[in-house]
């Protein structure tokens, strides 16, 4: 089995887009990449952007490959929408070219979801069911691929239990030599995710932690996405790669010293440099304003 992180907030862009290849089958999951509108009361900076668009590049090639898609759920740094937008993964020529011939594996868009999720996956269906291969509703089931298996979970809250941001699935991939699970959003914040996980006993668990940036919003979420974490270390003895919301945060070095076996980044996972880019946003736009400021990347 081959595991290629894609994107993510430790390559520059949200985002935790990934591609399996196993026994044959290809396996584009999350196919997404976006900014944050506003961090720090900001725009992207110029590298940001610079990113984005090289991510972009970096789906479009690998979506190319792939067999089947995998969405978790509707957020647009989890699935490349129809339409034109500058921060999202965009316009309907970029989107009909990801999703084009492909077999469609994806959250529910009607049940276990919020509103605004409702009306993105509505957008959506719209737009992919003229064009996919195959499109069918994932939660809660599993699909033989020809000696491959993969097998969703139920949904699951968007972090924490009655979190207002609504349901994700995480995916299992089995090729009878390697178990990997892609557990996208769920922050580590909620029992259910965490017990799905443990009973599926995953060799490799790609998975985001806890959005700690987002301070009084998440308070608590540090000491619980460590809490959980560390049990599913102990319990399975997987191997982990952590990105994604945590990475948002200055401080998630510190968050990875919390744990009982240190996990890597999509970056450290291909062997290349952090470059958490929004976290360092103010930074960045200083930089570009000709002041001289540190930052942990080369640039």
């Amino acid at each position: 089995m081959r595991i290629v992180p894609l994107a993510s907030e430790s390559l520059g862009v949200r985002s935790l887009a990934t591609f399996v290849e196993a026994g044959g089958i290809k396996i584009l999951i999350d196919p997404g990449v976006a900014l944050g509108p506003k961090r720090y009361g900001l725009p992207p900076a110029k590298a940001e952007i610079e990113a984005l668009h090289r991510m972009r590049r970096k789906l479009q090639g690998y979506a190319r490959r792939a067999d089947v898609i995998t969405i978790s759920h509707y957020h647009y740094d989890h699935h490349t929408p129809f339409f034109e937008g500058l921060y999202e993964s965009s316009s309907e020529e970029y989107a009909r070219e990801i999703y084009s011939g492909k077999l469609l594996l994806i959250k529910h868009p009607r049940e276990n979801i919020n509103f605004s999720q409702k009306k993105r996956a509505w957008a959506f269906m719209k737009n992919a069911e003229p064009i996919a291969e195959t499109i069918e509703f994932a939660d809660g089931r599993s699909f033989d691929l020809g000696g491959v298996e993969l097998e969703f979970s139920p949904a699951v809250p968007h972090g924490s239990e009655g979190s207002r941001l609504g349901f994700v699935v995480m995916t299992l991939i089995d090729d009878s030599s390697r178990r990997v699970i892609h557990a996208s959003d769920i922050q580590l914040l909620n029992k259910k995710a965490v017990e799905w996980i443990i009973e599926k006993a995953p060799d490799l668990l790609i998975t985001g932690g806890p959005p700690t940036y987002l301070g009084k919003r998440a308070e608590g979420s540090w000491e619980t996405g460590v809490k959980n974490l560390n049990e599913i270390i102990r319990e399975t003895n997987a191997e982990i790669i952590l990105d994604h919301h945590i990475i948002r945060d200055k401080n998630y070095p510190r968050f990875f010293d919390e744990l009982e076996d240190r996990p890597k980044t999509f970056a450290g996972y291909l062997k290349v440099e952090d470059r958490p880019l929004e976290a360092y946003r103010r930074e960045l736009h200083k930089r570009e304003m000709g002041e001289e400021v540190e930052l942990p990347f080369s640039f």
